[in-house]
């Protein structure tokens, strides 16, 4: 299946607390410096920061770290710790006297699943997970489950939710991986199953309290040559992978949120403007794939929880 880190130089660092009242943390993408970089949100009710600066109008187009994070909108609060850690390495968009780092990022809702409301990332969490990620040797193994942004993460309002993760290479060398956070308000759709009656449903989605602010978070990486625009439009159509592996998806209730990095390592075949739009084409279609296959993975490597808050199981367990 893969690994967001098949693309080379992607690193990927967690922390995470648990016990006390918490179970949250904090996931953290380091790409190498040039990555490029958009973002694409399509859920209802999202909590990020800094995705404005990703839009291909924008001045800047590189991204030096992406977070994903617990705590809800209080959880951006580590991405400070991410740019701190940023500066000190010398990674950011140069300006007089310095650099200032370009660190986006998105929450999933956790609060108080740990039996404490306020025990949500810091931005120390997320200068510890930037730092753990640098530390990683290239193509390192990335854990999956209840680990980082995935550790207080939920799906179905009830089951246990986590960090999954996948790639694919194409012809040509491109490599194409994502990582998922995946704390949906939908279940993980089965092939060949049986749709359940519309009012069935809806009698389901009439219980939504606050443990149904969920988000499915995910993040792109390929190795190919893509400017701004084409990370957008690969992030956009990355959320194909979301509606394929959960229902429902992209709800009011969920924070949906697609990032997509490019390193370019690896030049697409551009010769003319048939081969580049073939050649779009194909590695947008992978990438929905892939991140279907990150967020079922996600699902199967989530275990069992239990604190003060609730009993969460594994879905199918």
């Amino acid at each position: 299946m893969g690994s967001l880190t098949d693309v080379p130089g992607v690193r990927v660092g967690q922390v995470h607390k648990t016990g006390a009242g918490w179970l949250t943390g904090v996931t953290v993408v380091l790409p190498p410096p040039g990555t490029v970089g958009s973002v694409d949100v399509q859920g209802g009710g999202p909590a990020t920061h800094e995705t404005d600066a990703l839009d291909p109008t924008s001045l800047v187009s590189q991204v030096d770290a992406v977070v994903l994070t617990g705590g809800s909108a209080y959880g951006l609060a580590s991405a400070a710790g991410v740019q701190r850690w940023c500066e000190e390495s010398g990674r950011g968009f140069a300006v007089p006297g310095g650099v200032v780092p370009i660190v986006p990022a998105a929450a999933i809702f956790d609060l108080g699943r740990g039996g404490d409301f306020s025990a949500r990332p810091t931005p120390e969490m997320g200068y510890a997970a930037a730092a753990a990620a640098a530390a990683e040797a290239e193509g390192h193994d990335v854990e999956r489950g209840n680990v980082g942004a995935g550790t207080g993460a939920l799906i179905g309002r009830t089951f246990k939710g986590g960090v999954g993760t996948a790639s694919a290479t194409l012809e040509g060398g491109v490599v194409v991986g994502a990582l998922a956070v995946v704390n949906a308000l939908g279940l993980p759709l089965v092939e060949h199953s049986v749709v359940e009656p519309v009012e069935t449903r809806s009698r389901d989605f009439g219980k939504l309290n606050h443990q149904g602010l969920n988000t499915t978070l995910v993040v792109v990486a390929t190795n190919a040559v893509l400017d701004a625009a084409e990370c957008k439009r690969t992030a956009a159509a990355s959320h194909a992978g979301i509606a394929r592996a959960l229902n429902p998806s992209h709800t009011i209730a969920d924070g949906d949120t697609v990032f997509c990095l490019a390193t370019g390592g690896v030049a697409l075949d551009r010769s003319d403007e048939t081969a580049r739009q073939i050649s779009l084409i194909t590695l947008q279609s992978a990438a929905a794939d892939v991140v279907r296959l990150a967020i079922l993975d996600g699902v199967a490597s989530a275990e069992p929880v239990s604190t003060p808050a609730g009993d969460y199981g594994a879905y199918g367990g």
